[in-house]
């Protein structure tokens, strides 16, 4: 056995190799987290209307714009309306980064001040509009969207009302490729969408005279609330899957929102064709049932493991066998 002396040298040795491999973990850790937190530069996109655009961002690209007020003959500072602000930044990420603001807003915008009529104008613009019928938009399937929105409660109830895809999808901030491998970001952008209506009650009443809705209480019968706010999108129990589109617009009335647990805590999990569909192509991996789903969060009940399952039957089936022995000898002891 060790000495004392070398027993205290030996700790020492064990103590810095632990601390060695810790230091290298955390190091490894750093180093992913590092790349992962880096600020991307999105000023590298250059726009070709960006000298144009500029004229209207100038104004409406802050939260205080300035202008020469001819009649008092004084330059007058004012506060932009919160709704008419659009961040560079955010615009020139978005989808629609490449077009010219006058693409879709009225030429006449491009005086100042704008004629007082436009204030009056309203926004009918639809996805279709410009998307519809366009090969290069195919594979969004945007005339399918359009046939699943018409089927749901936003188009039923709130058309009339002057609900629309830009309701949801703002046009000037929208990124459909937001959170691309990272579904924690991707789960919070699509939550936030629903959640700018649903828990935003100056903006929920400009489409409802209904009261106010409190979310937490309405959902106090989902247990672990904050774990599935975190990584279930609001979609993935109040909408109708289809397959044919990429993400299901079919929004469903609040009585016919899945409340099953075993419609996701299983092995054919719904959000196998609804979050991860786009992964669920994959083949089992390692033994596992829907593989995917263990790249990104853990699912009780849909990350199954087939050679699992059979040890644990095997297990269990031989200690059945070895009860029902036990027995079996103590009746034949007593006889």
């Amino acid at each position: 056995m060790f000495s004392g002396m070398s027993f205290y040298k030996f700790r020492i040795i064990i103590l810095f190799i632990f601390t060695f491999i810790s230091s290298a973990a955390s190091a490894g850790r750093f180093g992913s987290w590092l790349k992962e937190n880096t600020v991307q530069d999105t000023a590298s996109y250059v726009s070709p209307y960006a000298e144009d655009n500029e004229k209207c961002f100038k104004c409406h690209g802050q939260s205080i714009y300035e202008y020469t007020n001819e009649t008092l003959g004084r330059q007058v500072r004012e506060l932009m309306c919160s709704d008419k602000i659009i961040k560079r930044e955010d615009f020139y990420r978005s989808n629609h980064k490449g077009l010219g603001c006058t693409d879709c807003h009225s030429y006449d915008y491009t005086t100042f001040p704008h004629p007082g009529e436009l204030r009056m104008e309203q926004e009918t613009f639809t996805c279709l509009d410009c998307h519809g019928g366009d090969e290069s938009f195919s594979q969004y399937h945007f005339e399918a969207i359009d046939k699943e929105y018409k089927k749901s409660v936003h188009y039923i109830r709130l058309a009339k009302d002057g609900f629309s895809c830009w309701k949801c999808h703002n046009p000037h901030t929208y990124r459909i490729d937001v959170g691309k491998g990272d579904y924690r970001e991707k789960i919070a952008y699509d939550n936030a969408i629903c959640l700018n209506c649903h828990s935003n009650f100056n903006n929920f009443q400009l489409l409802t005279n209904r009261k106010e809705i409190n979310i937490i209480q309405k959902h106090d019968w989902l247990p672990n609330q904050a774990a599935h706010f975190a990584n279930v999108r609001c979609i993935e129990c109040h909408t109708r899957v289809n397959d044919s589109i990429p993400v299901a617009h079919l929004i469903l009335p609040k009585e016919k929102a899945v409340r099953l647990c075993n419609e996701c805590h299983s092995q054919n999990s719904l959000l196998m064709a609804s979050l991860y569909k786009f992964e669920s192509r994959e083949n089992r991996r390692n033994g596992f049932f829907n593989a995917i789903i263990l790249n990104s969060s853990y699912v009780i009940g849909a990350n199954r493991n087939e050679y699992l399952n059979l040890a644990s039957q095997i297990i269990f089936l031989g200690i059945f066998i070895v009860i029902i022995i036990h027995i079996i000898f103590r009746f034949i002891k007593k006889s």
